[in-house]
Parts: structure tokens; sequence; C-alpha cells
């Protein structure tokens, strides 16, 4: 039987009852192997986990490899995938995290750090060539801990980023549900002044998916807003890499709007985010250089990484999915805060909050500011990849491209970054790609306006299919 352990956009990802045990072991094993051909010299590996039931024996698993290679297991405990890679990195050592992030509870999956940070394309090609049969070790390898270290580090790297007192007189919520971040929302909230709100505190885990406003997790928060008359409720997916902030008016904010409002807070003057976020970020007039990549950090991360060796100053990525990664050592409040390119929650969150306080204005009417385009997204599932390419490629040919969206407009540009993008002369945007992680076709759409973003999602979707199963 085929695997479902597969690298995606974010680290290796499957079935949870395949990667438990044997697999985590050879996964890992794998990885230190290849930090071996790069001429490192591991002595301790990092690990962490999410709340999810198979984390903690996959970490185990995890540990067991690098003990039987002679190499120290340092448990970092339940903490934020930055967190983690921040601890590590400060140590000089490469890492592990143990998540399936926003998916079911009953995949999971490894995310791999280098001592210098996240692992490339190219790293993840590595460690696949270094896989090798299982081998007997001692599985009750000791452990390290050093949650309370790794905790305090990142709490410490972000209790100042804004000046003391900025969000005093904010009652925020935070939707605790099962993310490892909730905790350490709330703490950096009220370090800056904050009065906050615990809410949908969940003991088992909870697959959250920040980007899925219409999931049925989400559906209580409109109502807290209102019960607790909060200034804007705030949250991660599962391991603290992604965030969710809902406005004062009940509104969910994109993610792509919070990297926007992040770097603008930032001082970027080079921002790198993948094609599918929103072309606010260009219309703004904020950054002098905004660099599109594919779909994924590992492209963001390569594209600020060559950003900053042809001279950008201060450079800040973010994918549409909100994490936010800071390239270059920046200067606020007479505090330094060191690059960390690795997706975050918090760090957009407290820029976000941050700036609508700097400028005196409700999250609200800060986001409303701003040149905005209505963004959608969906999917075709079960579309095998295969299928997927056979349409792209079919796309590539202008005449049939013309043919495909006669009834919606004329084709005044297109891009091919990751997958296809068409701008039509009615104004629409309209993007078609393989999802990276599961066999899915997604189309992603902007308008001016709600109705016209709608109808245009529901066209592309019903044109996919149709070519899909010609």
């Amino acid at each position: 039987m085929q695997s479902s352990l597969k690298f995606g956009t974010s680290g290796l990802r499957g079935l949870a009852e395949e990667l438990n045990g044997e697999e985590a072991r050879r996964y890992t094993s794998a990885f230190l192997s290849y930090l071996a051909t790069l001429g490192e010299t591991v002595s301790e590996l990092y690990l962490a986990r999410d709340f999810r039931d198979s984390s903690a024996g996959i970490l185990r698993d995890c540990a067991a490899a690098a003990s039987a290679l002679g190499i120290e297991a340092v448990d970092c405990g339940a903490v934020p995938t930055p967190a983690l890679a921040l601890h590590a990195m400060a140590a000089g050592a490469p890492s592990i995290m143990v998540t399936g992030s926003h998916i079911p509870e009953d995949r999971n999956g490894l995310k791999f750090y280098l001592k210098s940070g996240e692992i490339s394309k190219q790293d993840e090609a590595g460690i696949l060539g270094e896989l090798q049969p299982s081998e007997a070790g001692n599985y009750d390898a000791p452990i390290r801990d050093e949650e309370a270290e790794a905790r305090a580090r990142y709490l410490s790297r972000y209790e100042m980023l804004l000046r003391p007192g900025a969000l005093a007189g904010l009652r925020i919520g935070v939707f605790e549900h099962s993310t490892v971040a909730r905790d350490i929302l709330g703490d950096l909230l009220r370090a800056c002044g904050a009065e906050t709100v615990a809410l949908g505190r969940a003991d088992r885990f909870v697959a959250v998916d920040t980007e899925a406003f219409t999931d049925a997790v989400f559906q209580p928060m409109g109502e807290w807003l209102q019960d607790y008359r909060l200034a804007a409720i705030v949250s991660a997916d599962g391991d603290g890499d992604r965030p969710l902030l809902m406005d004062d008016k009940g509104r969910f904010v994109r993610g792509d709007v919070l990297g926007l409002l992040a770097a603008e807070f930032l001082g970027a003057d080079t921002v790198v985010t993948p094609v599918t976020s929103n072309t606010a970020i260009e219309a703004t007039g904020y950054f002098p250089q905004t660099v599109r990549t594919r779909v994924g950090s590992p492209y963001v991360i390569e594209g600020m990484i060559e950003a900053i060796a042809a001279g950008a100053v201060t450079t800040v990525g973010f994918e549409a999915n909100g994490g936010t990664l800071l390239g270059n050592a920046i200067e606020l409040n007479g505090v330094q805060i060191d690059p960390l390119m690795t997706r975050d929650a918090c760090l957009p969150l407290l820029a976000t909050l941050g700036l609508a306080q700097s400028k005196q204005k409700r999250l609200s009417d800060l986001v409303d500011s701003l040149p905005l385009r209505t963004a959608l997204s969906g999917r075709l599932a079960d579309v095998p990849f295969e299928a997927s390419a056979r349409l792209l490629g079919e796309l590539r040919d202008p005449s049939y491209a013309a043919k495909y969206f006669a009834d919606r407009g004329k084709i005044v540009r297109t891009a091919d970054i990751d997958g296809l993008q068409f701008w039509l002369h009615t104004d629409l945007l309209i993007h078609i790609r393989p999802s990276g992680n599961a066999p899915e076709l997604r189309c992603y759409v902007e308008a001016v306006n709600a109705p016209d973003a709608e109808q245009a999602l529901e066209w592309a979707l019903n044109a996919a299919k149709r070519a899909l199963a010609a």
C-alpha cells in the first residue's frame, strides 16, 4: 500500500497511524543523516508538538531516533512552531515540530528546521534521499525538558514589540480552542496593556483552519464579540504559526491583509508573498518592492533570501494564510528584534493591533482604509494531480484559454508562477492551481465587490469541473 506520508507546502504530512512509530524514526534518522552530508555536527535535536493525541508519542519516536545516533533530544513541549525554531536556532541546533497544523486529528506531520532555519525544497529532497529501513533502538530514550525556557524566550521576543501600554483600554478575546499559542497570546496581549477574555478552550484537539471562515468552529465568535463587548478576537491554528483575527464589526480579517498591515507596522521596504495574496499589497504603494512567489513558506523564504542578498533592508514575508516572517533585524521601541524566517501568528496579530492603536483607529476602520478587492477561494476535491496538470497544460494554449474564459471576459494578462492566473477585461482575476497537500484543484478569484467575486468563483469551479470531465 502506498504511504500517505508526503512533503507538501509545509513539511511532511500524512495519516497519524502511519507516521507514529517506525516512520517517525525513519524520517528523523534521515533528517539527521542528511545534516551529516552537509558537514554539520549535531549533538542535540530540539523537539516540540501540538496538542493532538498522536503528537506526544511521535515526539518520543523522534527522540528515540536521535538517541540511537548518539544525539541528545531536547523536549520543548507544546509550544508554537516559531517558538521551537527560535529556541533551537539560539542553541545552534536543528529541530523538528510534530504537528499536522490545521488538518484533521487523524493526520499529523513533521516540520524540519536546520540550525539556520526552515528547510528548503532542496533539503526535502535530501532528506528523502537518506531514508533507510528502520533499525532497533532505545525507544525509551531520555529527553531533556526545556519547555519553560522555550516559552520564555518566545515571550521575551514579542513583549517589547509594542510600546508599554500600547493596547491599554482594549478588551480582546482569545479563542483558545486547542492551539499551542493560546496561553502565550493572552500573556503577550496583557503585557501590552490589553484586557483579555479567554474563550472556547478545548480539552481535546480541534482542527481549526484559519482560512475556512465558514467552518462551524467559528460560529460562536460573533456572539462572543457582542456578549463580552470585545474590540477584537484573536486566535491561531494548531501549531501557532497561522493567525486568526475578527475585527470589532465581527468580520474576519484575511491572513494576507494581516500580513500587509504587519509589514506596514514594521516599516518594510520589501514584501515577499505568494501569488494568492490580495493585489491590494501593490495598490497601497506602501512598499518599494513586492515579490510574488509560489505557494508555500519554502518559496517565500527563498524569495526573502534573494531580496536580502540584493540589498533589501527590512524584508517581511507572509502567506495568504497570514503566517508572517521577518527577514532582517529591526529596532522598535529601542529593542532589537532579530530575524525569524518561519511563519509566526503572534507577530502579525500584535503588529496589526498596534498599528490600529497608533493611528487611533478602530480595527475595522484600519482595514476599510485599504484598497482591498474581494478575494474568495474554493476547491474541487478528489482531483488527481495529473488531471490538474492536464487542465493547466491546455490553458497555457492562448486559443484554448480564450475559449475557456469567453463568457467571463477577454484575457488581458496572465501569470504562470504557481498554477495560472488570468486577468480579464471585466476586472476579474481568476487563479487556478493544484493543491500542494491534497488531490484537489484550487480556484481563487478577486473582484471589485463581493457579488462579483461570488459569481466568479462559482463560475470558475464549474468551468474547471466541466473541463476535467471532458
